[in-house]
């Protein structure tokens, strides 16, 4: 690792490779700052654009495409990288609190470790997975795409989400997986699970009025618009439930 020549007087630490710091380890490496010594500390050396996610699922992109990889970016910035998970932050001493390694000082603090969603509706942790962290959501894609390969039950695959997100990613685990599996086995349905009567309720009522091929499971049963009850609504659909829980 190439070092600084000038001796640091503050560290900077980041915590997270999110997009926001990959711009800082940018910077840096374009315009150094005297004095200033980088660390960044991240669970994942490969930060994901979540733009780019849909396509990635689809296919149209590689892994590579659609992710930036901090090592280089850390040399290039003259970083310090540390690949592990923070577990708490010790700020009487100001000392980031790593899971595998000692404790990192620091001066100034930047946290950019991304979206996680809580998972506190019930029956989610169970019987469904969640897109962020993007490294666990793909690792689960990619066994997910092996199962269907391997497969010619019948199976439905889910997303709760009516919006644009949620929409998007479906239809690109559509394409993906009939593109992958033989046409002549079929069995595969996909399926949108969202509390309101319409789906892509902030886009324009022409997109709307196209309905793409998608089953969508609205307020089954009268179990009103809180998807509090996701358990009911995913017992509804066995199918679902197996592969989200696999």
């Amino acid at each position: 690792m190439v070092m600084q020549s000038t001796l640091a007087t503050h560290d900077l630490v980041l915590i997270g490779g999110g997009h926001a710091h990959v711009q800082v380890l940018r910077r840096f490496g374009m315009q150094p700052q005297a004095g200033v010594r980088l660390t960044l500390i991240s669970r994942d050396l490969h930060t994901p654009y979540s733009g780019m996610l849909p396509g990635l699922v689809a296919g149209h992109y590689a892994f590579d495409d659609a992710h930036i990889d901090l090592g280089p970016l850390a040399r290039f910035a003259h970083a310090r990288l540390y690949h592990d998970e923070v577990v708490g932050l010790d700020l009487a001493r100001r000392l980031v609190l790593c899971r595998a390694r000692p404790p990192v000082r620091y001066d100034v603090l930047s946290i950019d470790s991304g979206a996680t969603p809580a998972m506190q509706v019930a029956g989610a942790a169970e019987h469904a997975v969640a897109v962020k962290p993007v490294s666990n959501f793909y690792a689960r894609w990619q066994d997910l795409r092996a199962r269907v390969a391997a497969s010619s039950a019948s199976l439905r695959i889910g997303v709760v989400g009516g919006g644009a997100g949620g929409v998007e990613l479906l239809l690109a685990m559509r394409h993906r997986l009939l593109a992958e599996r033989d046409a002549a086995a079929g069995g595969l349905s996909f399926h949108i699970v969202t509390a309101g009567a319409d789906i892509l309720l902030t886009h324009h009522r022409r997109v709307r009025a196209r309905p793409p091929p998608l089953r969508m499971v609205a307020d089954h049963e009268g179990l009103g618009k809180q998807l509090a009850r996701l358990r009911l609504r995913l017992a509804k659909f066995p199918g679902l439930r197996r592969i989200e829980s696999q």
